[in-house]
């Protein structure tokens, strides 16, 4: 799944391509990713691109004060092309969900791989309209998000580090795969409870937070973007790399798999040397 950096790439990519431009024609190719009816997609042409935004893992255009927001769920990517098919995209023909045509021959495909279809696309006069972007909590990379603001949201919380991390309601932006990269930064468990954190364990996982982000911004920023995947693999320090050397200490890199996802991580920099229980329920072993 795209998370904060890769949309932050493709928000930037946007930005540079998109804005300015008059959209010619939207079709919606797949009508399960459209997630509204009132404006029609179709209202957006003859609109002009205005500017491009990111609300955690959503990408939101603002065309002339509609907004066209997306949001890529697990198998879902935008395909830029400097000289898109004029042919409106078929639907039920393929991957492709949703094609946005610019004014210069431009445009972006929406597409969606696989046959669990969870990409989701919304025309709204307010993006706050979404209801899962009125209810994100606050970017990690906001500049008012400080190590205080980040310590009250772990305060009293009985909830395991890796799935507060993930909740878009407590921190918006961060999935599966940058949790993994920023609690081995941290050198911590997956599964220390959030609350229980000393200070100095918070001190270090804001610190890790914030640098693994935003490095990973940096690495995705200026890149077209069919290289922002490849880029965001080639990244990664333990997540996707079950059975090899953690590039720290050189032990092996184990995963937990639960019923739709799994976790990576490191036991010598994170469990003690302890390898974690490979069930949903996942304790340390002892």
């Amino acid at each position: 799944m795209p998370e904060l950096p890769e949309v932050e790439g493709l928000v930037g990519f946007l930005r540079e391509h998109a804005v300015g431009r008059v959209v010619a024609r939207v079709d919606v190719a797949a009508i399960s990713v459209l997630k509204t009816f009132d404006p029609s997609p179709t209202s957006l042409a003859g609109l002009t691109v205005t500017a491009v935004e990111r609300h955690g893992k959503w990408i939101d255009l603002d065309v002339d004060g509609l907004h066209l927001v997306m949001h890529l769920s697990k198998a879902g990517w935008l395909r830029w092309s400097p000289s898109l098919s004029p042919t409106p995209a078929r639907p039920g023909k393929g991957p492709i969900a949703l094609r946005v045509a610019l004014d210069d021959g431009s445009g972006f495909d929406l597409t969606e791989a696989g046959t669990r279809k969870r990409a989701a696309v919304y025309v709204v006069r307010d993006p706050q309209q979404v209801p899962q972007i009125a209810t994100l909590g606050p970017d990690p990379l906001a500049d008012g998000f400080d190590r205080k603001a980040f310590g009250a949201l772990l305060a009293g919380r009985r909830t395991q580090v890796k799935g507060l991390l993930r909740d878009q309601s407590v921190l918006a932006g961060v999935g599966n795969a940058y949790s993994d990269e920023v609690l081995h930064a941290a050198k911590l468990s997956p599964f220390a409870i959030a609350g229980s954190l000393t200070t100095e364990q918070v001190d270090v996982l804001y610190e890790a937070l914030e640098r693994v982000l935003g490095e990973a911004v940096a690495t995705a920023a200026g890149r077209p973007a069919a290289e922002l995947k490849d880029a965001k693999r080639t990244g990664m320090r333990v997540h996707g790399r079950t059975g090899e050397a953690c590039p720290v200490c050189g032990d092996v890199v184990r995963e937990v798999s639960f019923a739709d996802s799994s976790l990576q991580y490191c036991p010598t920099c994170q469990t003690g040397g302890k390898p974690l229980a490979d069930r949903r329920m996942s304790r340390l072993l002892k």
